[in-house]
């Protein structure tokens, strides 16, 4: 049965994909993505990592959104459509597609128990993780001290995307502004 759910969202998943990549109204790219988002959220719930699952829903589908409908505002509804220019960016997308498939081929099986994690560090966390961090929970000990710098460096790249968000559509709201004052 599960394995039935996760066909059946992942099937949603790339419809929602193609579909965003064909459409040209902006509006309706930012709500799919959304969808999509939740529907990615689903599947990390599945496959038992809520933490992961938490997250994408709130970046993904809540704070993504919000952040590209603000920036619709202040843009056109529309997309430009540039004819012609398709061939570079689908041999980049083609090709990073290709590194990322080759870079799984020596990964372990999904569950596999002799997978390295499960001989090393998994054990080292249930055994020593309550002295070393000294909370009880280990799954709280894991979250906030052992992958505290990897959520630091993922809070700190959303930031700075933010940051770079706003200067941007700062720079085109000063052009706008400037064209107008010249007329």
């Amino acid at each position: 049965m599960i394995h039935l759910l996760d066909i059946i969202l992942l099937t949603f998943m790339v419809i929602i994909a193609f579909t965003v990549v064909r459409l040209h109204n902006l509006f309706a790219a930012i709500v799919l993505t959304g969808i999509y988002s939740l529907l990615s959220a689903s599947v990390f719930t599945i496959l038992d990592a809520v933490d992961v699952a938490f997250t994408e829903a709130a970046v993904g589908a809540g704070i993504a959104t919000i952040l590209m409908l603000g920036t619709l505002a202040l843009t056109s509804a529309e997309e430009k459509v540039q004819q012609g220019k398709i061939i570079f960016p689908l041999m980049v997308v083609i090709l990073t597609g290709a590194v990322l498939i080759y870079g799984t081929l020596d990964m372990p099986q999904y569950g596999d128990p002799k997978a390295h994690i499960h001989q090393h560090v998994a054990p080292r966390y249930i055994i020593e993780s309550p002295e070393e961090i000294g909370l009880p929970n280990m799954v709280t000990s894991v979250l906030a001290s052992y992958r505290g710098y990897d959520t630091l460096g993922e809070v700190t790249v959303i930031f700075t995307a933010g940051i770079g968000v706003v200067l941007l559509l700062g720079r085109s709201r000063r052009n706008k502004s400037k064209e107008k004052d010249e007329r």
